[in-house]
């Protein structure tokens, strides 16, 4: 569980950067979309992440590894559309 909550935080601080020094060489902008349109999908692509390791942890059988990613990732999803959710709908 520890590595499926672990791995998508990671992975949304890595993102945030990239984005961040691409902002700063110009090679992004984020005029014409909504607001707060780059946090919320890095922030689905992050929690994504963890159907690499789901897969990786299937190829090798363990389910009980499986099972705690799964939690994590569903507790991650669902802190993603109680944070993002109320602005969508």
């Amino acid at each position: 569980m520890l590595a499926g909550i672990l791995l998508p935080v990671l992975s949304l601080v890595m993102l945030h950067q990239i984005f961040n020094l691409l902002e700063k060489l110009g090679g992004v902008s984020d005029t014409g979309f909504s607001p707060n349109f780059r946090e919320r999908t890095l922030a689905i692509l992050a929690i994504a992440i963890n159907l690499v390791l789901l897969n990786l942890f299937r190829k090798r059988r363990w389910e009980l590894a499986m099972r705690g990613v799964v939690i994590a990732t569903t507790i991650l999803a669902a802190a993603w559309v109680g944070i993002y959710g109320v602005k969508l709908f």
